[in-house]
C-alpha cells in the first residue's frame, strides 16, 4: 500500500454504505476508496456471509471494516474478507456508541493500544492485503497529545499500513453517535502533528470536510482525506461537488508526490511551480482539466512534470 492509496476515501457509515450505496457512489467516483459499514466479527463468524460480504466488482478499491477485539476472530474474518476479494481490512477503533462498547470494541479500544496491536498483528499474519485502523484523537476529556501519539506508535509497530484519524475525541458517555460526530471540537492540528512525528506512516484525516479547497489544503499536511456524511447526500449538486473534490485531490496529491521525490533541484523546482499553479487555479475556481494544463506548463521540461500531467489527465471534472 502506498501513501497515495488514501488520497480520497468515503467513510464507513452505518445504515449508509451498504453495497447499494457504494455502487451509487462508485458511479460518481471511480477512484475514491470505499469502505463497508462496520461488520462485527460475530456477524461474520455466525451469520450469513454472502449478505454481509457480497459486493459488485465495480466497487474496487474497497475496504472491509471490522468491529471486534479478539485477535483470533479478527484474523478469521480478515481471511474471509480476502476470500471475498476485498482490497483492505480496516479495524474500527473509533465508534463511540454504547452498544459497541458493550462488545468491548470501537473507540474504547484506544485505551488498550497493546490489545489493538495484537489484533492488527493477528490480521497481518493472516492476510496479505493491507490492514489499517480508523480511530479518534482521544477519549472523553483527555486532550493529551501523548495519548494518541503512543497509540499510533504502538499499533504502527505491529504492522498497521495506514491510520484514518477522525480529528475529534470520542465521548464514551453522555453523547449519541450523531452528537459524537458534531459536538466534540475538531482539532486538525493534532492529526498534522501525528503526520510530522510519523512521516513514514500513511495518515488520512477525517471529520467535517466538505469544500474542495479545504480538502486540497489538508493534503499539504497528511496523505489523504476521508469524507463522511458530505459524500452521502444524494442530490445532483452534491454529486458534482464530489466529482470536483476527488479530481482536485488527485491532482494535488500527484504534485505533492513530485515535490517530495528526488533530490534534483530542477525536478523539485518544477513540481513546486506546478503546485502553485493548482493553488492559483483553485483561487479562480478553475476546473481540474484547466488545473492540469496550468500545472503541465509550469512543469515543462521535467520528467516529473510529465508524470504529474498524466496523473491529472485522468482527473476530469466528470470523473473522480
Amino acid at each position: 500500500m502506498t501513501r497515495s492509496d488514501h488520497v480520497l476515501c468515503i467513510a464507513p457509515m452505518m445504515d449508509w454504505t451498504d453495497r447499494h450505496c457504494r455502487y451509487f457512489l462508485r458511479l460518481i467516483t471511480p477512484h475514491a476508496r470505499l469502505y463497508t459499514e462496520m461488520i462485527t466479527t460475530g456477524a461474520l463468524l455466525h451469520g450469513d456471509l454472502a449478505r454481509h460480504l457480497d459486493f459488485d466488482p465495480a466497487e474496487h478499491p474497497l475496504a472491509l471494516q471490522l468491529g471486534g477485539s479478539d485477535p483470533e476472530a479478527l484474523a478469521a474474518c480478515a481471511r474471509l474478507g480476502v476470500r471475498w476479494g476485498y482490497d483492505e481490512v480496516n479495524l474500527n477503533v473509533g465508534c463511540p456508541s454504547e452498544r459497541v462498547q458493550t462488545g468491548s470494541f470501537g473507540a474504547c479500544l484506544m485505551a488498550e493500544p497493546a490489545l489493538v496491536a495484537d489484533c492488527v498483528k493477528a490480521m497481518r499474519d493472516a492476510v496479505a492485503v493491507p490492514v489499517t485502523v480508523k480511530h479518534r484523537i482521544g477519549l472523553n476529556a483527555n486532550h493529551d497529545y501523548a495519548f494518541v501519539r503512543d497509540f499510533v506508535g504502538t499499533v504502527s509497530a505491529a504492522g498497521a499500513s495506514a491510520f484514518i484519524v477522525h480529528a475529534r475525541n470520542a465521548m464514551l458517555k453522555g453523547l449519541s453517535p450523531k452528537e459524537n460526530r458534531e459536538i466534540p471540537p475538531l482539532r486538525y492540528d493534532v492529526v498534522h502533528r501525528l503526520k510530522r512525528e510519523f512521516p513514514d506512516v500513511s495518515i488520512a484525516i477525517n471529520g467535517g470536510f466538505d469544500a474542495a479547497e479545504t480538502i486540497i489544503r489538508e493534503l499539504d499536511f497528511v496523505d489523504g482525506v476521508m469524507l463522511g456524511r458530505a459524500s452521502a447526500r444524494r442530490d445532483r449538486r452534491s454529486a458534482d461537488s464530489l466529482r470536483a473534490r476527488s479530481a482536485r485531490a488527485r491532482c494535488h496529491a500527484a504534485r505533492n508526490r513530485a515535490t517530495r521525490s528526488g533530490p534534483l533541484s530542477r525536478r523539485t523546482r518544477s513540481a513546486g511551480m506546478a503546485k502553485d499553479a493548482v493553488r492559483r487555479g483553485l483561487a479562480k475556481n478553475r476546473g481540474p482539466r484547466a488545473l492540469a494544463r496550468g500545472a503541465a506548463r509550469s512543469g515543462a521540461g521535467s520528467g516529473r512534470g510529465s508524470s504529474v500531467k498524466r496523473e491529472c489527465r485522468g482527473s476530469k471534472s466528470s470523473s473522480l
